[in-house]
């Protein structure tokens, strides 16, 4: 009995192992069956891609190949660059033109940080900032003098820096000439009183004549016609007569002493009219072009500030500083409280008038070489066009805009950063392709423009050869 069961367990345990391992069997085969098949696939798949990429590679026209870490070393044939690198062909669809055109990845264009900006149609205008000084106004200096000599008698203006009134008397002088000219003056008026009755035309007319000789003499003199007027009514002749201020404003120079004797022609004093003062300020030769005799101008001192005040432009000198390449510009403004004090130093802003309907680029878009200016136009997937343009006259915020008069439009695409590395591609691009079209033609010799691109061309005689191996090559 226990024979019987023993043997029935061991049947059950080999049914269940020969079942599993059958199981198992099958389902590694369908698995690996499985994996076969969706290898094959794979591989269909990309075989079919690469029979494809061949031959859409084949069917695009290789120009050269160049080195992947040297743009400027090309070949003619495919191979090994001088460092040991395979070299990388250039197809004739990714080649840029002989104008200099540039065609870069926008993946690479992305990770440049290539900026562009609009070229813009509007008017243009700047303001020219620079330091003025404040000095007289040369027109309202007034140089008082005696046009006789004579000794000064009384001073009433006694020191520098008065501010004196026009007719406000300055000084009284003694001469004996002036005495005798009273005289003579007196004796003429009395002269004319007596003949005035006369019935002769000509003895009348002798009596006028000679009292406005004398009368004149006086008034030549600068004798104030008040003081002719005292003399003409009161008949005293007075030892001294008093000279009197031509104009308001401040005395300058003082050189009448008090009981001096003074020559006819001597400077006694000088006044100076501050209701009105000049600014005298620099500007660079490029910024002249903006500057116009009546535009506006603003001005503000270190000591006031907050304060404003208004002028205009009144002169442009004609001539430049060799030093500096600068020029003066004179700036008028109005001091009815005399805060503005010659020599003082001052902010001065000069609102130019605008320059309407212009085409405006960024000053940062423009490659300056000296002899061109060049700026690049965004074409579109990644294609980028020099061009040389001619530009006007600067203008906007801290003169950051530029007005150029040719070659762009309104509305293009200019690139405003990483333009250098664009011109020296541009360079490199237009060098190649005129050794290439060079090289094309058998009857001209090759003449390199740029010696530091070269073409190499392979002299085995196997044209049939795949590749061959530059990196042995003596550089």
């Amino acid at each position: 009995m226990k024979t019987r069961y023993l043997l029935l367990i061991l049947s059950l345990i080999a049914a269940f192992t020969f079942g599993g391992y059958w199981l198992g069997t099958q389902t590694t085969v369908s698995s690996i069956s499985s994996t076969e098949t969706t290898s094959e696939m794979q591989n269909q798949d990309m075989q079919s891609d690469a029979q494809s990429d061949t031959k859409n590679q084949k069917d695009r026209e290789i120009l050269y190949w160049q080195a992947p870490m040297n743009p400027s070393e090309i070949y003619d044939k495919p191979g090994k660059s001088r460092m040991g690198m395979d070299l990388v062909p250039v197809y004739a669809d990714e080649a840029t033109s002989s104008e200099g055109m540039v065609k870069i990845n926008p993946v690479v264009v992305q990770n440049m940080n290539v900026r562009t900006a609009t070229v813009q149609q509007k008017d243009l205008s700047t303001v020219v900032s620079a330091v003025g000084k404040v000095e007289f106004d040369e027109q309202k200096l007034f140089n008082v003098n005696p046009k006789i000599s004579g000794w000064v008698e009384q001073l009433y203006v006694d020191y520098t820096g008065k501010m004196v009134q026009q007719g406000q008397p300055l000084f009284s002088i003694y001469s004996p000439e002036l005495v005798t000219t009273q005289r003579e003056y007196l004796l003429a008026l009395k002269t004319r009183d007596k003949v005035e009755a006369s019935s002769f035309e000509a003895i009348r007319a002798g009596g006028n004549s000679l009292l406005e000789a004398t009368k004149k003499r006086l008034e030549y003199w600068d004798i104030p016609s008040s003081e002719i007027d005292q003399l003409e009514k009161t008949g005293d002749i007075k030892k001294a007569v008093t000279l009197t201020s031509p104009a308001t404003g401040m005395v300058l120079h003082k050189n009448a002493v008090e009981g001096e004797f003074i020559k006819a022609g001597t400077s006694a004093y000088k006044i100076a009219d501050l209701s009105t003062v000049w600014v005298q300020t620099s500007v660079y030769d490029y910024e002249v072009p903006w500057i116009e005799v009546g535009q506006q101008a603003q001005m503000e001192l270190s000591y006031q500030p907050g304060k404003t005040y208004h002028g205009t432009v009144a002169y442009v000198y004609p001539t430049l500083d060799q030093k500096t390449r600068t020029v003066q510009v004179r700036l008028e403004f109005s001091n009815p409280n005399l805060e503005l004090k010659p020599g003082m130093f001052a902010n001065v802003r000069i609102q130019t008038r605008p320059k309407s309907n212009v085409t405006v680029i960024p000053n940062e878009a423009i490659i300056r070489t000296g002899e061109r200016n060049i700026v690049f136009v965004a074409k579109g997937e990644g294609a980028f066009e020099p061009r040389e343009v001619t530009l006007g006259m600067e203008g906007g915020q801290r003169n950051n805009e530029i007005e150029v008069l040719e070659r762009v439009k309104a509305g293009e695409q200019i690139v405003t950063s990483a333009q250098f590395l664009f011109d020296s591609e541009s360079r490199l691009q237009e060098a190649i392709q005129k050794m290439l079209q060079q090289k094309d033609a058998p009857d001209e010799e090759m003449d390199m423009e740029t010696p530091e691109t070269e073409i190499n061309h392979n002299s085995g005689t196997d044209s049939t050869a795949d590749t061959v191996d530059h990196s042995e090559m003596d550089m």
